[in-house]
């Protein structure tokens, strides 16, 4: 009888019990793994840039965590890139600096206390970066103004990184590095170009696709007329007036037997070099490639162009391959497959010679390919292979190079 007249409560009570059971099973479910060291690092060195770099607030996505990086890419940021680079830059301390117990706030005993979660390998590297970091804010200018170029591309990388199109903001994060390590360098459009180098080139793969327009206007610059050396040509390729474009003719060749017989003609491949070459400098050009079969790169001079031998680094070709429409390659030893998906049909080439790197690009998404990297030390030259019959393969003149000319933000990319 009392039990019939409790009912009314009981039931209520178990349904609560239920639910508080399935409420805590979900919190539980939904609890987001505890952050690493290394993240907790990353995050708090974007908060401390932030304070040094003016008007970087784009880091802020950072500290805050909207923008959270994986452990292995936090780890190979702080150990692999960075640590070395700025230890370049931090002065040794004195005597009774290294005596004198450091005081530590509570960030970094948090980050200590983390060290036994399989991260303690980072200690002397993390320390190299907050000595760098403390000694800029203990400078005489503890922030630094990066120049109107760097903001551009900040904004531009950001933009992009809400678009979707960058995984994450890391090469916005080490911009500001560039900026603040060259903050007080007379020339502040070097930054840009250094960003280049070091971004494209460590992961010749893996590198960010994304090219900021700011650094793409400034590849652009450096654009230049060229040409297809008709003494280098195979004797079945058919160059135009302006030896600007050719395509394949097969049986032009056993009609043109008494063709010059020259040492630098190739013999076997159906392959041309562009009447100039170079030995120091920057230099871009494009090229129309199609979506068939090509190859395009640079040669060194000493290279041999008769028979059949492979075109690859080994034999001093640095080019990228469409084979048969399919598959996309650089010509390394053993060949680097690139996705399908990245083949362009307009290429375009940056060459730095002086700092051995010669990188490929898609023009009409702006975006990076690919980057070999090699100490030249003879007279290179723009190779190109085509066996297109019926569509030619064209050098594009140096005035239709167009730069972006969005004041901010790249809207068309």
């Amino acid at each position: 009888m009392i039990r019939e007249c409790l009912h009314f409560l009981i039931e209520p009570a178990k349904k609560l019990k239920i639910r508080l059971k399935e409420s805590r099973k979900k919190v539980k479910l939904d609890k987001k793994e505890p952050l690493l060291e290394s993240q907790l690092f990353i995050m708090e060195l974007a908060r401390e840039l932030n304070k040094i770099c003016q008007r970087s607030n784009v880091l802020s996505h950072i500290w805050t965590g909207e923008d959270l990086w994986a452990p292995t890419v936090c780890r190979d940021f702080i150990m692999v890139e960075w640590s070395s680079e700025l230890e370049k830059h931090v002065q040794p301390r004195s005597r009774s600096e290294c005596e004198r117990p450091e005081k530590r706030d509570w960030r970094e005993q948090l980050l200590c206390m983390l060290e036994s979660g399989g991260e303690g390998d980072m200690g002397a590297h993390r320390r190299i970066i907050l000595d760098w970091s403390r000694q800029i804010r203990s400078s005489p200018e503890p922030s630094v103004w990066p120049g109107e170029p760097v903001l551009m591309m900040l904004d531009d990388l950001e933009f992009q990184w809400k678009r979707g199109r960058l995984p994450t903001l890391l090469p916005a994060m080490e911009l500001v590095l560039l900026a603040v390590i060259n903050g007080h360098a007379p020339i502040k459009g070097d930054v840009p170009k250094l960003w280049l180098q070091r971004t494209q080139s460590r992961r010749s793969v893996d590198a960010l696709r994304y090219v900021p327009h700011g650094v793409w206007n400034w590849m652009c610059e450096r654009a230049e007329e060229v040409f297809l050396d008709p003494d280098s040509a195979h004797a079945d390729l058919l160059l135009s007036e302006g030896n600007t474009k050719m395509r394949c003719v097969p049986e032009r060749g056993a009609q043109q037997r008494d063709m010059p017989c020259c040492p630098q003609r190739f013999t076997g491949w159906w392959c041309a070099v562009a009447q100039e070459g170079y030995t120091s400098g920057t230099h871009y050009w494009e090229v129309e490639v199609g979506d068939r079969d090509w190859r395009v790169g640079v040669a060194c001079e000493s290279a041999v162009r008769r028979g059949y031998r492979a075109l690859n680094t080994h034999t001093g070709f640095f080019t990228l391959r469409l084979e048969r429409g399919s598959e996309l390659k650089a010509l390394t030893v053993p060949p680097t497959a690139l996705p399908r998906s990245l083949a362009p049909r307009t290429l375009g080439l940056f060459l730095d010679y002086d700092q051995g790197q010669l990188s490929f690009y898609d023009v009409d998404k702006r975006s990076h390919l690919y980057t070999f990297s090699h100490n030249f030390s003879e007279r290179v030259f723009p190779v190109f292979g085509t066996v297109e019959v019926l569509r030619d393969l064209v050098i594009r003149p140096a005035h239709a190079r167009q730069p972006c000319l969005c004041p901010g933000a790249c809207l068309w990319t």
